[in-house]
C-alpha cells in the first residue's frame, strides 16, 4: 500500500469519527431538549381538553388548552381546571366568586351579583336563567372554596348543581392560560 493510500484511509477514518461524533452531539441535544419539554409539561404547564359545550362561546368542545398552577391563587373571572368529585371527572369552568364573597343569582333577570355588584359578563352565551336547585341564594362562598359556572349558563353543570357544588381550593388544578388548538384560535384565554 502506498503512503498516499494510508493517508487517505486515515483521513476517511477521521471523517467517519467526526461525522459519528456530530450525530451523537445532535442526538444528545435533542434528548436534552425533549427531557426539558417533558419536565416543563409535567411540573409547570399541563394540557387539558374541553369536553362539551358548557364554556361556549369562550371555549368549544375539543379545544386543547394549557394550564398551570405555579403561583396561582384563584380569582374571580379565572378559567380553571377542577376536579369535580360529584361528576367523577375534570371540568373547565370560570370562577364566579371566591371564599368569603356573597353571591346572588336572579333567575328571572339572569343577573349574577357578587358582593352587591352585578357582574359585567360579556363572555357568557346567555343570561343565567337556569337554577339547578343545588344552592339557596344569596350565599356566602365557604373558606378555601370557589363557586364556578360555565359561560354557556343554559348548558352547564357547575356549582349551581349539588353534584358539583363549591369547589375546594385543593381540587383546583390550575388556571387555563393558553389555547393550543384549534390553531386558528391559538392564543391566551380570558
Amino acid at each position: 500500500m502506498a503512503a498516499a493510500d494510508i493517508g487517505n484511509s486515515e483521513n476517511e477514518n477521521q471523517q467517519d469519527r467526526g461525522f459519528a461524533r456530530e450525530i451523537f452531539e445532535w442526538l444528545e441535544a435533542f434528548l436534552t431538549a425533549l427531557m426539558l419539554v417533558i419536565i416543563v409539561l409535567i411540573f409547570l404547564l399541563r394540557p387539558a381538553v374541553v369536553d362539551g359545550k358548557s364554556m361556549e362561546p369562550t371555549l368549544h368542545d375539543g379545544d386543547r388548552l394549557i394550564f398551570t398552577d405555579i403561583g396561582f391563587t384563584p380569582a374571580q373571572g379565572d378559567i380553571v381546571v377542577v376536579d369535580s368529585e360529584g361528576l367523577g371527572k375534570f371540568i373547565v369552568k370560570r370562577v364566579i366568586a371566591t371564599a368569603g364573597q356573597t353571591l346572588d343569582i336572579d333567575f328571572v333577570t339572569g343577573k349574577v351579583t357578587v358582593d352587591g355588584t352585578v357582574l359585567e359578563e360579556n363572555y357568557i352565551l346567555a343570561d343565567t336563567l337556569r337554577d339547578e336547585g343545588g344552592q339557596t341564594y344569596p350565599l356566602v362562598v365557604p373558606e378555601n372554596s370557589v363557586f364556578v359556572m360555565g359561560d354557556n349558563r343554559m348548558n352547564s353543570t357547575d356549582s349551581r348543581d349539588s353534584r358539583v357544588g363549591f369547589i375546594n381550593d385543593n381540587d383546583i388544578y390550575g388556571k387555563v392560560i393558553f389555547r393550543i388548538y384549534p390553531f386558528t384560535k391559538m392564543g391566551t384565554v380570558n
